[in-house]
Formats: structure tokens, C-alpha cells, sequence
């Protein structure tokens, strides 16, 4: 995938912040249909906007909306959620893994074969916290690690499919979730479009905002994605019946 102009989008989480501006931004780069995944119900004066009625943790739901949708060109993984917390309660953990991680995943898993079928590509919207936790956020910070790596295996693991696989690592944006974090913070619309320009330009990690950006030349050039290569290399050459 070069170009998001006449394509068929998802967006999970669509209905405010970054989703909400994907929404936004792929209309505005002339995508033919944008699903708007929301666990609410949605309205969008752009008639190519279909509303998706879809928690990420309910497998009836994700497969209604396959069901629904028939052909997919591209997935964003948007949706997730964020608190305070210091890893001492292990529901708190379940919860933040149930939708960042497990449901980024059930929700992959469900639409890879339509992605497959129109060579398209899967967006994971993760953090810099991926790198490095936030302690105030434990939580966020172990989902959004363990969703970077999944999204690194998903990479290799998918491209015989013909589906490239994206991880995009966000600073604090103005949205919802950082309302009580007084820096400078880029705007949602930014953002969106950053990460848009990220996929057509076939980026494997996307840092799409001014807190992000400058780690991507050290991350890029580093021992840490040098080793995933050599990983996804070394499974490309293991026969299927050994891994």
C-alpha cells in the first residue's frame, strides 16, 4: 500500500483524539470508505463513513464487523485505554492487556485474511512507552511493550501474506487521555497525518509527533531493530513444520 486515496479503512476507537482524526485525514486523502469502529453508537455528516459497532474485547462483536464489512485495504488498531495505577492490582493489569494487547490481537487475527486478500496493511497505534515505561501508567506502559513486540512478530510473520505491518510510536498528544499533563503537545489532526504520511511512505515504525520524532534516527540505526531483522530473517529461513 503507497496511497490511502480510494481504499477501504477501519479505525478502531474512532469516535474521539487520534481516531477520531484518522477518520478525518483519510477522508480528507480520498479513502472510498471509512469504518468507524466505536463502542458507541456513531454520526458522520460524511456519507463514506460507516459506522462499526465494536468493542474490542467482544468476539461476537469483531466478527459481526467482519462480517460486515467484506473487504478491508487497511486496519488501524487505534482503540486502547490508559490509567494511573502501580501494578498492584491485577485486574488493572487483565484490563489494560484485555484491550491493548489481547484485543489489538482478535482483532488482527479476524481481519488478516480480508487484508490478505487486498495486499493491505495493519497500523498498531502503540507509544514510546513501548521503549520506556511511565511508572504513573504501569499498566499502559507493560500493554503498549507487549503490543510493540507482537506487532514486530506480526510483521515478519504476515509479510508472506503480502500485509505489511506498522508500529506507530506516539509522544503525549493533546487528546483525552493527557489532558492532565501540561507540556507541549501536538494536536490529534497533526498527528493523524503523520501517521497517514508514515504509511504511504511504507515506514515500518512511525513517530509521528515532536516528543517521538526525535528517537526515530536512534531507533531506526539501533541494536534493537538491527536484532529484529536478523530475527525476522532467521524465520524466514526455518521451515514452517519447525517453528
Amino acid at each position: 500500500m503507497t496511497r490511502i486515496e480510494s481504499t477501504t479503512v477501519l479505525i478502531t476507537g474512532a469516535n474521539r483524539g487520534i481516531g477520531q482524526a484518522l477518520v478525518d485525514e483519510a477522508l480528507a486523502r480520498g479513502a472510498a470508505t471509512v469504518y468507524a469502529g466505536t463502542r458507541t453508537p456513531l454520526d458522520h455528516p460524511d456519507p463514506r463513513v460507516r459506522p462499526v459497532t465494536l468493542d474490542v474485547t467482544s468476539s461476537e462483536q469483531i466478527k459481526a464487523a467482519v462480517d460486515g464489512i467484506g473487504s478491508l485495504d487497511l486496519l488501524i488498531n487505534n482503540a486502547g485505554i490508559a490509567g494511573y495505577d502501580d501494578l498492584s492490582d491485577p485486574a488493572v493489569i487483565a484490563q489494560h492487556l484485555a484491550v491493548n494487547l489481547y484485543g489489538t490481537l482478535a482483532v488482527t487475527r479476524a481481519f488478516t485474511p480480508l487484508l490478505a486478500r487486498s495486499g493491505g496493511a495493519i497500523v498498531n497505534n502503540l507509544s514510546v512507552n513501548a521503549f520506556a515505561p511511565l511508572p504513573l501508567i504501569a499498566s499502559y506502559s507493560v500493554s503498549k511493550a507487549a503490543a510493540f513486540s507482537a506487532t514486530q512478530s506480526l510483521r515478519t510473520l504476515l509479510s508472506a501474506q503480502g500485509v505489511s505491518v506498522h508500529a506507530v510510536l506516539t509522544g503525549i498528544v493533546d487528546t483525552d487521555m493527557s489532558r492532565g499533563v501540561e507540556i507541549p503537545k501536538d494536536t490529534p489532526a497533526a498527528v493523524a497525518a503523520a501517521i497517514l504520511d508514515g504509511v504511504e511512505k511504507g515506514e515500518d515504525d512511525i513517530f509521528p509527533d515532536a516528543m517521538s520524532r526525535p528517537m526515530a534516527d536512534s531507533w531506526r540505526t539501533g541494536a534493537g531493530k538491527a536484532l529484529e531483522g536478523q530475527y525476522a530473517a532467521l524465520t524466514a529461513d526455518t521451515p514452517a513444520g519447525a517453528r
